[in-house]
């Protein structure tokens, strides 16, 4: 009896550890969220940038993108006290900003601050 207890609660611990492990693999290390609009040139622009920042980093990042000018969204230029669109605004697992930037920015300058911050480009084979 007391054989089958233990190896029950060792499998369950075995199971809790592999499931938090995988949960920690998966959490983004950086949220990028990109305020805009899809009717502004420099925010078009900005849009291969997200997609090539997805792909080059996968899960280590979670790129977000609000159109402040849709009804749903204007209050996110509110929360995130943006000046002017396109902003930038990254933020760390915790939720804190870490780093903001406004205007159009270049995938490479997106990169450079990722990899500041320890992250590595997934490989591209």
């Amino acid at each position: 009896m007391y054989k089958s207890i233990i190896s029950k609660l060792i499998f369950s611990f075995i199971i809790i550890t592999l499931s938090v492990s995988f949960a920690k693999d998966t959490n983004p290390k950086i949220t990028f969220v990109e305020l805009g609009s899809v009717n502004c040139i420099p925010c078009k622009k900005m849009q291969p940038v997200m997609k090539a920042i997805e792909e080059k980093y996968g899960n280590q990042v979670k790129v977000i993108f609000y159109d402040v000018w849709k009804k749903e969204f204007k209050h996110k230029s509110e929360e995130y006290k943006i000046r002017l669109i396109p902003t930038q605004v990254f933020l760390d697992e915790n939720g804190k900003e870490i780093h903001r930037h406004e205007g159009f920015y270049p995938e490479e300058d997106i990169s450079k601050f990722l990899k500041s911050k320890g992250l590595k480009p997934l490989d591209t084979k």
